[in-house]
C-alpha cells in the first residue's frame, strides 16, 4: 500500500507551497511509512506527493514522485502491475531502453508511457493501481485507475484548484 496525493491549480490561485504538499503527503504516512517525496512544477502550478511502502524494489531507485528519462513524464503511483516484467521484455525488445535505474513497476510504466502513450499503456497494464501523471510536453494532468477501482482515488475541487 502507497499513497499518492497532490494539487493543481488554474493559475488564479498561488504557485504551490512546499509546506502545503509536504502536510498532504505527511498526512498519508499510514499508507506507506518508508519513504516520502514530492515534486512541484511552478509553472504549472502543480505539486505531486507520494508515500511508499517498498515492495517490488526496495532501494532509493524506486522513490516517487518519479520522472520518465526523457524527463516528459512525472507520476505518483499506488499499486502493482502484475505483468510489469513482461511490459518491460516488451520495452527491450524494442530498443526502447536497456538502461534502468531500478527494478520497480514504476520506473516500468513511465518508460511504457513514453513509447507506446498513455491510453495503450493502461490496456496493457495488469494490475491495481491509482496514478498521477504529469504531461510536461502537453501539460497534462492524467488521473487513472485500474479497471476495477481497486486501489482509492479521490479528487475534488476547491477555489479552482483540482486536489486528489
Amino acid at each position: 500500500m502507497c499513497g499518492i496525493t497532490g494539487f493543481w491549480s488554474d493559475g488564479l490561485v498561488a504557485s504551490p507551497s512546499q509546506q502545503t504538499i509536504r502536510q498532504m503527503t505527511d498526512a498519508l504516512g499510514h499508507r506507506g511509512p518508508d519513504r516520502s517525496g514530492v515534486w512541484i512544477e511552478a509553472q504549472a502550478r502543480l505539486a505531486l506527493g507520494h508515500r511508499r511502502l517498498s515492495i517490488l524494489d526496495l532501494s532509493s531507485a524506486g522513490d516517487q514522485p518519479m520522472a520518465s528519462h526523457c524527463g516528459r513524464y512525472h507520476m505518483v503511483f499506488n499499486g502493482e502491475i502484475y505483468n510489469h516484467a513482461e511490459i518491460r521484455r516488451d520495452l527491450e525488445a524494442s530498443n526502447v531502453h536497456k538502461n534502468w535505474c531500478g527494478h520497480s513497476d514504476t520506473e516500468t510504466l513511465l518508460e511504457a508511457f513514453a513509447h507506446w502513450g498513455v491510453e495503450q499503456t493502461l490496456r496493457r497494464a495488469n494490475g491495481m493501481f491509482a496514478i498521477a501523471l504529469w504531461d510536461q510536453k502537453s501539460r497534462t494532468l492524467i488521473l487513472a485507475r485500474d479497471r476495477f477501482g481497486e486501489k482509492p482515488l479521490y479528487y475534488g475541487l476547491q477555489n479552482s484548484v483540482l486536489l486528489f
